[in-house]
């Protein structure tokens, strides 16, 4: 048995085949499953998963620490590699999925300077959230400011590339924290402020992949 498991390993994960997740439907475990969910539609990209609860510290129990020393939600388990490769912290999970299970750059850029874009506003975002409880409404604003075009006269449609931009791993890793605004104590009328950002909110929010995403089959029963 590889050094990742142990007899308390659960059997669907150390005897997955391909990818495999193990998640709870929180903001950061949408991310990836959102990003699974884009690939299937695009690739026909298959995995499985496991769905603990954070909430009796599963995540903390020598089984799950053996794939994530952090023991954080969610990790993303690649069994096609020798030996099975885990993969820690959403932004790389997604950053993995995008190298190994888009060959077409669907949710990413060829381009470097549109790839560095997306990648600067993945990272403003998961280095946000560190310091998300006191500044909410500032980290809402830089949002606003790029996708309204403030400073470029274009307004747009997502937040990286080229003229209104295109759907990539920087919004699927920034929506499923923005999106629940509601239950951050802010009022409509505070969220009036940015027009953009609630457009973007219900753009994405109508891809048939992401209401898959962060919908039923992603809920513990």
């Amino acid at each position: 048995m590889s050094s990742l498991f142990e007899d308390a390993t659960p059997s669907e994960v150390k005897n997955a085949k391909g990818l495999h997740l193990i998640t709870m439907n929180t903001p950061n475990g949408q991310k990836v499953q959102i990003m699974l969910e884009e690939l299937h539609d695009v690739y026909g990209t298959e995995w499985t998963q496991t769905l603990i609860n954070i909430m009796t510290n599963e995540q903390k129990k020598d089984w799950f620490l053996r794939l994530d020393p952090n023991g954080r939600i969610p990790v993303l388990l690649d069994h096609t590699q020798s030996p099975p490769f885990p993969v820690m912290e959403t932004s790389a999970e997604l950053l993995y999925l995008l190298k190994f299970a888009d060959k077409n750059d669907v949710f990413g850029f060829k381009d470097e300077v549109e790839r560095s874009q997306a990648l600067q506003w993945l990272f403003f975002w998961h280095d946000a959230i560190d310091r998300f409880r006191n500044e909410t409404l500032r980290v809402y604003g830089v949002l606003e400011i790029q996708l309204s075009g403030k400073y470029t006269g274009t307004p747009r449609d997502y937040l990286a590339g080229e003229g209104k931009g295109k759907y990539s791993i920087s919004d699927i890793g920034t929506w499923p924290w923005v999106k629940g605004w509601e239950f951050s104590g802010f009022t409509k009328e505070e969220m009036n402020q940015f027009p953009h950002l609630l457009k973007w909110i219900d753009r994405i929010a109508e891809r048939p992949a992401v209401k898959r995403g962060i919908g039923e089959k992603y809920q513990q029963k």
